[in-house]
């Protein structure tokens, strides 16, 4: 449990481990069976799955992938099982638990629907509930307004199922002290360690050793396959390039959207912060308060002395050595209460005390810039960015399709696609098969129809590929050079230096285990022990996870006590842990342990939640189909 805490900083998040953590119990394999469920993809205690629903998900979560990797997004990792498998899981996960939460009862009634869509600040305009902004919303999911709120209240009820189950999770006190005393524990360590070099002269290799190897794992010394490929490149980004824009076009594009030019009012103001927290207790509060009326009181005598009693007396440290100023800020940038406040006064007025979450405000407006137009000057260059890329976009929509067609009827060469849209034919390196190649080549898709017999026999282009979002590719292999087999000759240097190595690792785990044995014993064995350092479950000092276990592994009931650890390398370490330090509670800031109570709470819950899933699966069957995992089609 203790590497849990470590490996796991930042635990997993309640509604990542619905779609991952029951099929981290048996895995996907055990719930798939070479019949199929009817014209369904998955069956979930009797409740159906449909084709339609998965493609569906896949639809959906292919548009969420697209906008959140932007130009980072390859359409091809949807052309992959895996991600069919993973979508397919998230939906079985997700009907287990609405199963399960109808069985349990629970509801989300119209009343509080509604009240909880009310309370979403992307639907408020202004502070208030906008119909405009929900609608508008709801349309942008491709969803109707029932299709959305039936989505919504089963969200709200898994919600309420999940959160039962978490709530219930009780940490005994015991036991939470003993991990807290556990993890805080320090044992001081020194080092010592037998290196693989130390032993090789040790190593006699057989005179047939490299030969053996050799026929043993020949795969490992064939050359891959490579190819060099000519290609084409049809995209909306190089389609803008070649688009030019009148100077007429750009102003009557801004003519007909002046509204999108408009710069919005700015104010410019200084504030006076007294720190309060929104959580802080009444007195605290009072106190804040009671301190930013005084200063305003000094104000209202002297208003010259703003910029003086902000040094002196202002919480925030960002503009305090300002005299408080905070500069120009539109709607939107400050938190709400100091925004009305702000843009409720007149220049060169002071506000009264202002409550935030953060304190208390006493605000002076210092400027005004009202809302004007931007100046044609200033936004030339965007509308004309703008307007090249929708003239681009409409033009590789009415291109693409052709393109495609011409690249796969003229497949002996790129030539006739080329003179046709008047693109550039451009050359790429070797490029490995299984490896890495430049963009825009380096798609999964593209790269196997490189090596398809298709391109490297029948000397055809390769299918046109979409590598990114609105940029087809499509390739012609130029030359293509087969696997071989090195001659053993080739490589026997370096098969017999890996062979020494091995065997040079193998000695030296030995050596190091016998000289742990001796140490353990009492006996003396001569190392070269490195500094001490303190070290703790939580704090690794540089030792690895391995070697911060042996360490803690090891009996401390005498000291020096010894543990010892091989290497990913082949060298063997010595740990000496020459002193223990207990945790104590007295000595450690409430904060810290008040932190790791969380933590082991957090891990005791997801333990219980992970034996709530496994129950659950018991009780609804889990049936998916293997031709639902196998197709492609989508």
């Amino acid at each position: 449990m203790f590497e849990y805490v470590r490996n796991n900083q930042k635990l997993v998040q309640l509604f990542l481990a619905l779609i991952t953590l029951p099929f981290a119990f048996w895995g996907v394999e055990s719930y798939v069976r070479n019949a199929g469920v009817g014209d369904d993809v998955a069956s979930v205690g009797g409740s159906k799955i449909s084709q339609q629903e998965l493609q569906n998900a896949l639809r959906e979560q292919e548009t969420r992938m697209r906008a959140s990797l932007g130009s980072n997004y390859n359409p091809a990792m949807f052309d992959n099982p895996e991600v069919r498998r993973a979508v397919l899981e998230s939906l079985v996960n997700q009907r287990m638990l609405v199963l399960q939460a109808r069985k349990s009862g629970l509801m989300t009634s119209d009343a509080m629907l509604g009240q909880i869509i009310q309370s979403v600040p992307a639907f408020a305009e202004n502070g208030k509930f906008s119909r405009q902004l929900y609608d508008a919303y709801v349309a942008s999911q491709g969803l109707s307004q029932p299709e959305f709120e039936a989505r919504l209240r089963q969200d709200i009820n898994l919600q309420q199922l999940l959160g039962a189950v978490r709530d219930g999770s009780v940490a005994a006190r015991l036991t939470e002290d003993r991990w807290v005393a556990a993890l805080q524990e320090e044992r001081e360590v020194s080092e010592a360690a037998y290196k693989p070099e130390q032993f090789t002269a040790e190593v006699k290799l057989g005179a047939d050793a490299a030969k053996n190897f050799y026929d043993a794992n020949r795969k490992a010394f064939e050359t891959p396959a490579r190819v060099r490929a000519e290609y084409l490149v049809l995209s909306q980004d190089n389609l803008a390039a070649q688009i030019t824009v009148s100077e007429d076009e750009i102003k009557n594009w801004y003519q007909s959207h002046a509204d999108s030019y408009k710069q919005n009012e700015e104010r410019k103001a200084s504030h006076i912060l007294i720190k309060a927290a929104k959580d802080a207790p009444a007195a605290e509060v009072k106190a804040a308060q009671a301190k930013a009326e005084g200063i305003l009181a000094q104000l209202k005598k002297s208003p010259g002395d703003f910029a003086k009693l902000a040094r002196q007396y202002s919480q925030d440290p960002g503009s305090a050595e300002k005299g408080g100023d905070l500069g120009w800020f539109s709607h939107g940038m400050m938190v709400k209460p100091f925004e009305d406040a702000a843009f409720g006064l007149k220049e060169h007025e002071l506000s009264g005390v202002v409550r935030s979450d953060f304190g208390f405000h006493i605000i002076r407006l210092d400027g005004i810039r009202a809302e004007k137009l931007k100046p044609l000057d200033d936004v030339s260059a965007d509308i004309s960015a703008d307007l090249k890329r929708q003239a681009a976009m409409k033009k590789y929509a009415e291109m693409a399709e052709a393109f495609t067609n011409t690249v796969y009827e003229q497949a002996d060469s790129l030539k006739p696609a080329a003179d046709k849209f008047k693109l550039t034919i451009q050359q790429s390196p070797w490029i490995v098969k299984g490896g890495q190649a430049a963009a825009p080549l380096d798609n999964p898709k593209l790269l196997a129809a490189l090596f398809s017999d298709d391109a490297v026999k029948n000397k055809r282009n390769t299918e046109v590929v979409e590598v990114a979002p609105s940029t087809l590719v499509g390739a012609h292999v130029l030359e293509y050079k087969p696997s071989e087999l090195q001659p053993l000759e080739t490589v026997r240097k370096a098969i017999e230096e890996r062979l020494t190595r091995e065997a040079a690792a193998k000695l030296a785990r030995a050596a190091g285990e016998a000289a742990l044995a001796k140490l353990s014993h009492g006996d003396k064995v001569d190392l070269s022990w490195g500094p001490v350092r303190a070290v703790s479950r939580l704090s690794a000092s540089g030792l690895s996870s391995d070697a911060l276990r042996a360490v803690f592994h090891a009996d401390v009931a005498k000291l020096p006590a010894y543990a010892g650890e091989a290497a990913p390398d082949g060298s063997y370490f010595f740990y000496r842990i020459s002193q223990v330090k207990p945790f104590v509670a007295a000595k450690a800031p409430d904060d810290k342990i008040k932190m790791l109570r969380q933590q082991y709470e957090k891990v005791i819950s997801d333990e219980e939640f992970s034996a709530w899933v496994a129950a659950l699966r018991l009780r609804y069957p889990v049936e998916i189909s293997k031709e639902a995992l196998d197709t492609k089609d989508r």
